[in-house]
C-alpha cells in the first residue's frame, strides 16, 4: 500500500512510509535538507521544531519551498 501526498501540486507516492507518518519522516523520505526548506501543510506553515509532532495523512497537501542563497 502506498502513501500518497500532493507535493507542490503533484501527486507523489511513498512506498516506504506506513501510517502513522510525521512531517519529519516525509522530509527525510524526500532526501531534503531540513535547514534549507520551509513546509506548508494543508495551507498552514509548520515550524521546523514541530515537524516530528505533525501527523501527515494520505491525501494531504504539502508545499515545499527551498531557500536559495545569492547576491
Amino acid at each position: 500500500m502506498s502513501f500518497t501526498l500532493a507535493i507542490n501540486g503533484q501527486n507523489r507516492s511513498f512506498d516506504n512510509l506506513t501510517p502513522p507518518v510525521t512531517l519529519a519522516q516525509v522530509v527525510a523520505a524526500m532526501d531534503l535538507k531540513g535547514d534549507r526548506i520551509a513546509v506548508e501543510h494543508n495551507g498552514q506553515i509548520v515550524q521546523r521544531a514541530r515537524w516530528v509532532d505533525t501527523p501527515i495523512a494520505t491525501g494531504d497537501r504539502l508545499e515545499v519551498v527551498h531557500f536559495v542563497g545569492g547576491g
